[in-house]
C-alpha cells in the first residue's frame, strides 16, 4: 500500500471531455454488449474502489448481486466528493458520473496510483445503466443521488447520518444495451479473488441473493502474492517450498514479484499493472524474463554449475515449471487501449529487470540447495529442448503450397484463404470417412485421429513432438507451437474438435483442449477453436427424421406428441451416414457449435492441472464435487 496523502476534494477532479456516444457505441468502451461487457461494468466500479485501497484508504469492498438482478458495489474508502467543482459549478459526484475522462487521476492529487487509466469507469457504467443509485458516506452525512441512463434524475440530498465513510453504487444494466443480463458468479469470483491476492489484507466479498439460499464468499490474503502462487500450485508438487518474494520501490514505481517452481513442464506467468491483468504482457514482463534469465545464468557460471564455455540456458529452459506473479504500480501507466492488456512504459523494463536480478541473486546465494534444484530442472529442460529440436523441424512446412509437407491423413480443402477455411479434427477413421464424404470440399478439411493423443500435461516438448498424431495437428495448422507459434501462419481460422458423445470421446476432447491450451493458446484467444456438437438422438418416422442434442429437449418433445417414433442414440459419429453428419454437425447453416474461450487463464490452468496432472487427489476431489453435473455417461 502507498502512504496516505492529503484530503480528496472537488478541486482534485479534472475534466477532459463530456459524456458522448457511449450508448451508441458501447463496444468501444466495454469491449462488447455480451457477457464480457456486462461483467466489465462490475469490474469498472470495483476498480475505483481498489484505487481507494491502493491509496491506503479502504480495507473492505463488498459486491452484491441483488434479487432484482441489480449489482451493488460498496467500499469503505473516503467517499466520492460531493462539494461543488470549481470549474463545472456542479457537484463533483455529478461530474464523475456524467463526464468521460474525469476523476482524481489526471494530474489532480486524488490518486497517485490508479488502474482506471482513462477515467471512463463510473461514467460509462452510468451511461449503460437503466438506473443507478449512489450513496456517499462522508463528513458525517449519507448523501444520495439517482440517475437514469446517464442523466441525474434527482439532486444530491442528505438521507441520513453516519460516522463511516465510503461509496455504495447500485446499478441496473440497461436491457436496451445488453444482449442478456445474467451475471456469472464464477466470473466475478475469479476477478475478486485475484484482486484480493494483489492487495494484501484487503477484504473483498461477493454475495448472491438471486437464489433462495444466499451465497456468500469472502477473500482476504495476509501473504498476498505468496498466497497467489500457492493457489496456482495447489495441485502440483513444488520445487521451492518457500516462494521467492520481494516488494521494492524505485522512484514512483513499486514492483512486487512472487516465484514458486513446480514439477510440471508448463510456464504460468501472470503480470499486472496497477491491479489490471496485462494479458498481452508488456515492459514489466519483458524486464522480468530478462532479469531472471541473466541472474540464473550468472549464478550457474559463478558456481561452476555451467562451465565457462557452456552455452547459456535459454529463458524457456529457466521458466519451465514456473508459477510467477509480477505486479507493478505505476504513477502514469501507458496501456494499449481501454482494455489495458499491455503495458508500454519503456522505463519499467529496466526497473523490473534490475530489481529482480538483485533480489533473486540474494535468494540463490542464501539458499544453495534450492538454487541447485532450480538449476538442475533448467538444465534438464535444456536437454529436452535440444532433443526436441529435430522433432520440431518435422512440424514445419517448407512452403505453404507444398502439399507434400502436409500429413498424409489430412483431406485438405481446395480454398487457400485461411479466413474461409475450416479444419475438423475427427475421432477415428470411421467417422473421418463419413466426414470426408459429407463435407463441403471447397472450405472444409478433415484430419482423422487414431485413438487418444498424448497427455501433454505429463510430458516435455521432446516427447510431445515424438507423437505422430500431435505432429499431424501442428503441421496441418501450419502455425508451429510454443515460442515458434505464429498465428499469421494458421491455415484455417476455424478449428473444430469433433468426437463421439461418450466417455472416450470426452476424454479425447479434454486431451486435445489441454494440448491447445498449453502449446497453441493464441488459437483460443483469437477465437479459432470450437467444439462440434453432434446430436445425441435421432427420431425417425417414415422418411421424417428429427435430431435432439439434449435429453431435456427429447423428453419435452416425446411428452407432447402422440406419434410413435423410432429412437436411435448416437454413441459414435461413425453411426451417422455422411449426409446426416453434414446436416447435423458440419453445415454452417444448421450446426450447433461451442466456441472455446479462456476468460480466466488461472482458473483454466487450475482445472487442467487437477484433471490431467500427476496428483490423484485433486482429480478425485474435482470428480466428487462435479459428479452431479455429469450426463450421458456410457458405462
Amino acid at each position: 500500500m502507498i502512504e496516505k496523502e492529503r484530503e480528496y476534494n472537488a478541486s482534485d477532479i479534472q475534466i477532459l471531455e463530456g459524456l458522448e456516444a457511449v450508448r451508441k457505441r458501447p463496444g468501444m468502451y466495454i469491449g462488447s454488449t455480451g457477457a464480457k461487457g456486462l461483467h466489465h461494468l462490475v469490474f469498472e466500479i470495483v476498480d475505483n474502489s481498489i484505487d481507494e485501497a491502493v491509496a491506503g484508504f479502504c480495507k473492505k469492498i463488498e459486491v452484491t448481486i441483488n434479487q432484482d438482478n441489480s449489482v451493488t458495489v460498496c467500499d469503505y474508502g473516503r467517499g466520492i466528493p460531493v462539494d461543488i467543482h470549481p470549474v463545472m459549478g456542479i457537484p463533483a459526484l455529478e461530474v464523475i458520473l456524467t463526464t468521460l475522462h474525469s476523476g482524481g487521476k489526471f494530474g489532480g492529487s486524488g490518486y497517485n496510483i490508479s488502474g482506471g487509466l482513462h477515467g471512463v469507469g463510473l461514467s460509462v457504467v452510468n451511461a449503460l445503466s437503466q438506473r443507478m443509485e449512489v450513496h456517499i458516506k462522508r463528513d458525517g452525512h449519507i448523501y444520495q443521488q439517482d440517475y437514469e441512463r446517464g442523466t441525474p434524475v434527482s439532486e444530491i440530498r442528505i438521507v441520513g447520518e453516519s460516522k463511516e465513510t465510503g461509496t455504495s453504487i447500485r446499478f441496473f444494466a440497461d436491457e436496451e444495451i445488453f444482449e442478456e443480463i445474467v451475471y456469472e458468479r464464477e466470473i466475478l469470483l475469479q476477478r475478486l479473488r485475484e484482486l484480493s491476492f494483489l492487495n494484501r489484507n484487503l477484504k473483498i466479498s461477493l454475495s448472491d441473493k438471486r437464489e433462495e439460499e444466499e451465497f456468500y464468499q469472502e477473500f482476504q490474503y495476509s501473504e498476498g502474492l505468496k498466497d497467489f502462487v500457492a493457489y496456482i500450485n495447489k495441485n502440483k508438487e513444488v520445487v521451492n517450498e518457500q516462494p521467492i518474494y520481494f516488494e521494492k520501490k524505485k522512484g514512483d514505481v513499486i514492483v512486487q514479484v512472487a516465484i514458486q517452481y513446480n514439477n510440471s513442464y508448463s510456464e504460468n506467468l501472470y503480470s499486472f499493472a496497477n491491479n489490471i491483468r496485462t494479458q498481452e504482457g508488456g515492459t514489466h514482463e519483458i524486464g522480468f524474463k530478462n532479469g531472471l534469465t541473466r541472474v540464473i545464468n550468472d549464478y550457474a557460471k559463478r558456481n561452476n554449475i555451467l562451465k565457462e564455455n557452456d552455452n547459456n540456458l535459454s529463458g524457456e529452459d529457466i521458466r519451465e515449471g514456473i508459477a510467477a506473479i509480477i505486479s507493478v504500480l505505476v504513477k502514469d501507466p501507458q496501456f494499449e487501449g481501454q482494455t489495458k492488456t499491455k503495458l508500454g512504459n519503456t522505463y519499467i523494463r529496466g526497473i523490473v529487470e534490475s530489481i529482480l536480478f538483485e533480489q533473486v541473486e540474494d535468494f540463490l546465494n542464501e539458499n544453495p540447495p534450492v538454487a541447485r534444484k532450480l538449476l538442475d530442472k533448467a538444465i534438464s529442460a535444456r536437454r529436452a529442448r535440444e532433443a526436441a529440436k529435430k522433432a520440431r523441424e518435422l512440424t514445419r512446412r517448407k512452403n505453404a503450397l507444398e502439399s507434400t509437407a502436409l500429413p498424409g491423413k489430412l483431406a485438405d480443402c481446395s480454398n487457400k484463404d485461411p479466413a474461409e477455411s475450416e479444419l475438423f479434427i475427427v475421432e477415428g477413421d470411421s467417422a473421418g470417412g463419413s466426414a470426408k464424404q459429407g463435407r463441403d470440399r471447397n472450405y472444409q478439411a478433415i484430419l482423422p485421429l487414431r485413438g487418444k493423443i498424448l497427455n501433454v500435461e505429463k510430458a516435455r516438448l521432446d516427447r510431445v513432438l515424438s507423437s505422430e498424431e500431435i505432429r499431424n495437428i501442428i503441421t496441418a495448422m501450419g502455425t508451429g507451437i510454443g515460442e515458434d507459434f505464429d498465428i499469421k501462419k494458421a491455415r484455417y481460422h476455424k478449428l473444430f474438435i469433433m468426437t463421439d458423445a461418450d466417455v472416450d470421446g470426452s476424454h479425447i476432447r479434454v486431451l486435445l483442449l489441454t494440448f491447445f491450451y498449453r502449446y497453441m493458446k493464441e488459437l483460443i484467444e483469437n477465437g479459432y477453436l470450437y467444439i462440434a456438437q453432434p446430436p445425441l438422438y435421432g427420431l425417425k418416422r417414415g422418411k421424417e427424421i428429427k435430431y435432439f442434442y439434449e435429453d431435456a429437449d427429447l423428453n419435452d418433445f416425446l411428452s407432447q406428441t402422440e406419434q410413435k417414433w423410432s429412437i436411435q442414440r448416437y454413441k459414435g459419429l461413425g453411426e451417422m451416414d455422411p449426409e446426416q453428419l453434414w446436416t447435423t454437425t458440419m453445415d454452417a447453416e444448421t450446426r450447433t457449435v461451442l466456441q472455446v474461450t479462456v476468460e480466466d487463464a488461472i482458473k483454466a490452468n487450475d482445472i487442467l492441472s487437477a484433471l490431467m496432472g500427476d496428483n490423484v487427489e485433486p482429480r478425485r476431489e474435482f470428480i466428487e464435487s462435479n459428479a452431479r453435473y455429469a450426463a450421458n455417461l456410457d458405462i
